[in-house]
């Protein structure tokens, strides 16, 4: 058994691991941690999220001296949900000290310092262990995963967008002119636990936000290797993803070649679901799966992609890059 650690753990992504953790045969739950200052620390962790009593009743630790030194000593793993000023101070820490660390902010997402400058607001200070880090799109990754000390989980719009065009790119059929058009919803919880007027769920209205300067959007165009339009929407509901995307494939591509493209990008698989329908959010809520399907007409190419983005969008995907790392199957303790 692993010792696990997580740190953020008061959050939604937090406790999500925490659930996974603690129900995976090979993981153990060694801690759970928040900042030294958290409002939340020496809590019960089921005070915070009562669907967890009697089964997840640890108290959150504060990330004090003591903790950083019980973690340096006797984990085995540990699990960034912390926000990516957060993560970019605390990761090489732990790296130093040879401990693998599995980040879901998006502070080691994307080898680009201009790109932190740019979208994050901050001058990344750790650009050897940026270069070093690993992008954990499990189903596309797994090898850089396997080999990585530092895996930066991506995040939940792009998990859903990437999943989606990646198996078209890779073969070569999306039209090289076009830029892929993705259109997408995601419920209340992706903006994190923190209380805020915009995202409390008696304001929130089905609503296009972050036009031209959300940052998955470089975050998308820079693992897909192609530019990508990117229009993000907040939904009045709590939990899911749904993208609908739009493709112009290369003159002569059939429905056939795409039909092939997607089952051998995805057989054996398991955690991506080609449904043979149109996803819904009510089917990947609460589950670990990116489900996806497609309709053609001519050269235009509808594909939707649905996940839930608090586990396939973070938590559970995570749990796929640790189980990629150790040599366990992916979909250990998610299925």
């Amino acid at each position: 058994m692993l010792n696990t650690v997580i740190v953020g753990a008061s959050g939604y992504a937090g406790a999500e691991l925490a659930a996974l953790v603690q129900n995976h045969p090979q993981l153990k739950l060694f801690g759970l941690y928040v900042s030294a200052g958290s409002q939340d620390a020496h809590k019960r962790f089921s005070s915070l999220h009562p669907q967890w009593v009697g089964e997840l009743d640890q108290p959150l630790l504060p990330l004090d001296e003591d903790g950083m030194t019980r973690i340096l000593t006797q984990a085995d793993l540990v699990l960034l949900a912390t926000a990516h000023e957060v993560s970019a101070d605390l990761a090489p820490k732990f790296l130093a000290k040879g401990l693998p660390v599995f980040d879901l902010s998006g502070a080691f997402r994307v080898q680009d310092q201009q790109f932190y400058q740019d979208y994050y607001g901050f001058t990344h200070a750790n650009e050897q262990w940026l270069a070093q880090a690993a992008y954990g799109l499990a189903e596309w990754n797994s090898e850089a995963i396997a080999a990585a000390q530092l895996i930066a989980v991506p995040g939940c719009y792009p998990t859903a967008s990437l999943c989606a065009l990646k198996p078209l790119q890779q073969a070569g059929l999306i039209k090289a002119d076009w830029q892929p058009i993705i259109n997408a919803v995601s419920g209340v919880s992706g903006a994190g636990r923190k209380a805020s007027v915009n995202t409390s769920f008696c304001e929130v209205s089905l609503s296009p936000y972050g036009t031209f300067t959300h940052r998955h959007q470089p975050e998308i165009s820079y693992h897909l290797g192609k530019g990508v339009l990117f229009q993000p929407h907040l939904g009045n509901y709590v939990r899911g993803i749904l993208a609908t995307i739009y493709v112009q494939l290369a003159e002569g591509v059939t429905p056939e070649q795409v039909d092939r493209t997607y089952l051998a990008a995805y057989e054996g698989k398991p955690l991506v679901r080609l449904t043979g329908q149109m996803p819904s959010i009510r089917g990947v809520a609460s589950t670990p799966y990116c489900d996806l399907a497609w309709q053609q007409q001519g050269n235009m190419l509808v594909v939707v992609s649905a996940i839930d983005n608090l586990l396939k969008g973070a938590a559970s995907q995570a749990i796929q890059c640790v189980n990629i790392k150790f040599g366990f199957e992916p979909a250990t303790g998610l299925i």
